[in-house]
């Protein structure tokens, strides 16, 4: 299955430790989303129409109300990037 350039870049820093946390309203709907790199850093690069797409191919998940991670699924999907570090 293929994926996006977005997607992609998502994955990859989800797959380095990154996270995405849902913002959502007093009666519970999602306002919107936050989206961190393994440094804490907050990126914009995660549209809610590329979490929705990751959400639908089960690439990330949330459990127990804790943010959204990356799933075995998603480590499939994800290619390998050389890292500047």
């Amino acid at each position: 299955m293929d994926i996006s350039k977005d997607e992609q870049r998502v994955l990859h820093a989800l797959a380095q430790g990154g996270r995405i946390a849902l913002i959502r309203t007093p009666d519970g709907k999602t306002a919107g989303l936050e989206f961190f790199n393994r440094d804490g850093w907050l990126m914009n690069s995660c549209t809610m129409r590329v979490f929705r797409k990751l959400k639908a191919k089960k690439a990330i998940k949330s459990s127990n109300g804790q943010p959204y991670r990356i799933t075995r699924r998603g480590l499939q999907l994800v290619r390998s990037q050389l890292d500047n570090r």
